[in-house]
């Protein structure tokens, strides 16, 4: 078992999505879904410490050795992402039941969990696989899934937005599509370290220039990095909302994935004439990112759409992480990308749970909310201090590291747009904490007054602690980042 460890966190979901689809109840499906993706944590888990121990693993598919045959290739920094996804995925799956019950049409709940395996096992296998034209199936199985899991609940107005999701994720797709062409054309190989060996030969290419090109606006558009941002705040409102807690802490990851496995593993961005013009880019595109998306939250009347810009801005911290173009920004990068999903995680799935209990997520139904639903509403308060980047939570290791790397880099106006963009963020969250704990409750409040679910609330709960832990012990996040990040650019651990 353990010689097909690398393959097992993508082959468990793959096989299970069309085994779940036998179960006729969907109490059966929801235990066997989560059942599958607990276990393809597990065995995530085991595959970051065999990582950690001994390096990159490499497994063959069917005995044909690479770059003949499709690799799987894992070295930390995929390794991190499997783990993160899988258990997040497990998390919300778990405490799903109650939101799905409540948000989805019996006859349809069966197969939202069949389709969560197979979206699961589509961005395990992006993060996992070491041929690019394999990443780009992986794409369209998470992607189409996706766009199921986004309309399959009773708001009308989310089939629109999972149309608008499907128009521009295609178009990612296939730019995507024909940047892989383009360098199959050139190279003969899809094998990743293959192409990353024979590309620098081919000097300054413009064919390869194009590639890249196609390639990073595809994957950018799949980020949702402004302004290839549209379909994420419609996609993220009217989803059910255990659909976008699942969707706003792994997808928009696995897409960053995959922008720093071809700029820094397959194209070498770091020794490319394009380097410098490129880091601008992402630099002012992560600046653009994160005023203008905090800015919409800000004055956004819904919750849930407010915290949908709000994960367009945090894509901007990560992206400007890239274009610092150290390692120190790039592992900044990788930890904001570990610890944001706990952050939105939590949030998301608090706010299922609020849904629940008061009909939505308008900032009218809000109003003293806290003292009728204090656990939940303290796990997003918690999550919102985190996202600002209080010391003491996952977010504040966050903005720590990306403050260093730009100083280390001289970049001090980098640094005050950073601090800005994060009182921005302590403003839109500070009005939930207004509404919630300091306002009282309307004579008719709408929906129960008691908590929320059980499992859904200790999720919630275990998905905030872990947003403290993570503040205090960083050897995980911080430990695999820096190995990856080092390993991406040859140069020694920071």
């Amino acid at each position: 078992m353990l010689s097909h460890i690398a393959l097992l966190p993508v082959l468990l979901p793959l096989i299970g999505a069309p085994a779940c689809a036998i179960l006729r109840r969907p109490v059966f499906a929801w235990g066997f879904a989560s059942s599958v993706a607990a276990l393809a944590f597990l065995s995530a888990a085991i595959l970051l410490k065999l990582t950690f121990e001994h390096g990159v693993i490499h497994y063959s598919l069917g005995g044909w050795a690479a770059p003949w045959g499709i690799e799987y290739r894992v070295d930390l920094l995929n390794a991190l992402v499997l783990l993160l996804v899988s258990g997040i995925a497990t998390t919300v799956l778990v405490a799903s039941r109650t939101s799905v019950w409540h948000d989805i049409a019996e006859n349809r709940r069966g197969l939202f969990y069949v389709a969560c395996l197979l979206c699961l096992a589509g961005m395990l296998g992006i993060a996992a696989t070491g041929d690019a034209f394999n990443l780009f199936v992986f794409l369209e199985i998470s992607s189409l899934s996706t766009y199921a899991l986004v309309a399959c609940g009773r708001d009308r107005r989310a089939l629109l937005a999972a149309f608008n999701y499907l128009v521009m994720g295609t178009i990612g797709a296939t730019f995507i599509l024909i940047g892989i062409g383009f360098v199959y054309m050139l190279t003969g190989t899809l094998n990743m370290t293959d192409l990353a060996q024979r590309l620098p030969g081919l000097g300054e290419s413009r064919t390869v220039f194009a590639a890249y090109a196609f390639i990073v606006v595809g994957v950018c558009l799949k980020l949702a990095l402004f302004p290839l941002h549209l379909w994420l705040p419609g996609a993220y409102t009217h989803a059910p909302a255990i659909v976008t807690a699942f969707l706003a802490a792994t997808s928009t990851k696995v897409a960053l994935y995959v922008l720093i496995r071809f700029s820094f593993s397959v194209f070498h961005l770091e020794s490319s004439r394009l380097a410098l013009s490129l880091e601008a880019v992402f630099i002012t595109l992560g600046i653009v990112a994160v005023f203008a998306g905090s800015l919409v939250a800000i004055f956004a009347d819904n919750l849930k759409r407010g915290l949908a810009w709000s994960s367009i801005a945090q894509v901007g911290y990560m992206t400007i992480g890239i274009g610092i173009g150290t390692a120190a920004g790039l592992q900044a990068s990788l930890i904001h990308l570990f610890n944001h999903a706990l952050m939105k995680g939590t949030l998301f799935l608090a706010l299922a749970a609020i849904a629940i209990q008061v009909g939505g997520n308008e900032f009218s139904k809000l109003r003293g909310i806290g003292r009728r639903m204090p656990w939940s509403c303290a796990a997003f308060t918690v999550a919102g201090i985190s996202l600002i980047g209080i010391p003491g939570t996952a977010g504040f290791v966050s903005k720590w590291y990306l403050v260093t790397a730009a100083l280390a880099g001289e970049q001090w106006f980098l640094v005050l747009l950073i601090v800005a963009g994060s009182l921005l963020t302590a403003v839109y969250i500070w009005r939930f904490v207004e509404i919630a704990w300091l306002d009282s409750a309307p004579e008719k409040a709408t929906g129960g007054d008691g908590e929320a679910p059980s499992v859904l609330l200790a999720a919630t709960l275990m998905l905030a602690l872990a947003n403290i832990y993570f503040g205090f012990d960083t050897r995980l996040q911080v430990s695999a980042s820096g190995g990856a990040a080092a390993a991406l650019l040859g140069e020694a651990a920071q």
